[in-house]
């Protein structure tokens, strides 16, 4: 078995900081709608909220603040390279997130959003009649590609706490399966596995065949202690995470991720990224990444917004999952197509249906004004 304990020695001050939040951010979700959603013109300045507009979009994950200011700036004096080819502007990201994930640069995948980098994992290593295996309801893209060029799905349905089953998932791994996924926080849950199950879990498992460790939510992580799975990449493990930029840092429109894996795998996946990034993308990377006050303002502003929603969902004596993600996963007790066409009618979209839990609703949270617009409307659904 891994030491969590020791292994966990990386820069906590972050998610450090996010904890302590925590003890606060509950103290705005009770207040007015008008005083909640009120910024001022410095902050609207910096952060950039979206404006409050009807319907108001709550069903994407979408962060509803950034570019930052420091971003939009980076673009707009980096404009003129356009008409240039990005390749020779990629290494002072790659070199920038290697050091940000401790690794060297060879470790590193850019990739046009984390979804290319799980598109191009799958087709990279699940060919036709070869398997992923993977947990059910999760994040979706890198299995319905894969499926399209010929690989074979094998789904484990989450167990009775709706977490990844990782002892049945353990169990089916063969010698026809090239990789083994899974997306933690997940998505729609928003759960996190424990530490030290996952940790094994991937070590083992990696022994046998690839594991692919989706981290799109890894920021909003409360536990100062969680580690990524990136320590084990730095053990040489047969372990692939992505990161994205779209999430925390407001980029999802931008379209930046990346991947972390040892410098064997790296190779390879960088042979079948596609799209690539672009001038623009690569310059709102690292303003992003420096930006340590937007990336805080928007942690926190989560937190009081997941909050909110909570709040409402006690008053309704709704169940709900713990979210350690941009979102919030509750038992609608009816159809969630249902519910949606009722909240589309009151001007709020919310997500789709994650079978088998067709009754359960997943919602993103959204400016603290969004969020208090979609508290009374569903109050006024299921109250």
């Amino acid at each position: 078995m891994l030491d969590f304990g020791k292994i966990c020695n990386m820069s906590l001050s972050r998610r450090e900081w996010l904890k302590s939040a925590s003890l606060f951010g509950g103290l705005t979700m009770l207040t007015g709608a008008a005083t909640i959603g009120r910024l001022s013109a410095e902050e609207i300045e910096k952060f950039n909220p979206r404006p409050f507009n009807t319907p108001i979009r709550l069903g994407s994950n979408e962060n509803p603040y950034g570019p930052s200011a420091i971003v939009r700036k980076a673009m707009m004096d980096n404009f003129d390279l356009g008409c240039r080819y990005p390749w020779v502007y990629n290494a002072p990201l790659r070199e920038m997130i290697a050091k940000k994930e401790g690794v060297s640069p060879d470790h590193i995948v850019l990739v046009s959003g984390s979804t290319e980098g799980l598109k191009i994992t799958g087709i990279t290593y699940a060919g036709r009649g070869e398997e992923i295996i993977s947990g059910l309801p999760t994040f979706l893209s890198m299995m319905e590609y894969a499926k399209i060029w010929g690989a074979d799905i094998n789904w484990v349905p989450l167990d009775k706490n709706m977490d990844y089953d990782l002892e049945e998932i353990e169990k089916r791994v063969s010698s026809k399966t090239k990789l083994v996924f899974l997306c933690n926080p997940n998505n729609p849950t928003g759960k996190l596995l424990p530490a030290q199950k996952v940790l094994d879990f991937c070590d083992t498992v990696s022994e046998k065949t690839i594991v692919f460790s989706d981290e799109a939510y890894y920021d909003y992580i409360e536990d100062p202690n969680y580690p990524s799975m990136v320590e084990l990449v730095k053990k040489g493990k047969n372990v692939i995470v992505s990161r994205t930029l779209s999430k925390v840092y407001g980029l999802a429109g931008i379209r930046l991720g990346y991947l972390v894996a040892k410098p064997d795998i790296a190779a390879a996946l960088n042979e079948r990224v596609v799209a690539n990034t672009n001038v623009m993308a690569i310059e709102a990377g690292k303003a992003a990444l420096n930006d340590e006050e937007f990336y805080k303002f928007s942690l926190q502003k989560n937190l009081e917004a997941r909050k909110m929603i909570e709040s409402t969902l006690n008053q309704l004596d709704l169940e709900y999952l713990p979210s350690q993600a941009n979102f919030v996963f509750f038992h609608a007790k009816q159809d969630v197509r249902k519910l949606a066409e009722i909240m589309a009618k009151k001007g709020v979209i919310i997500g789709r249906p994650f079978p088998p839990f067709n009754d359960w609703c997943r919602v993103s949270t959204g400016t603290l004004e969004e969020v208090a617009f979609f508290n009374k409307a569903l109050l006024e659904t299921l109250g």
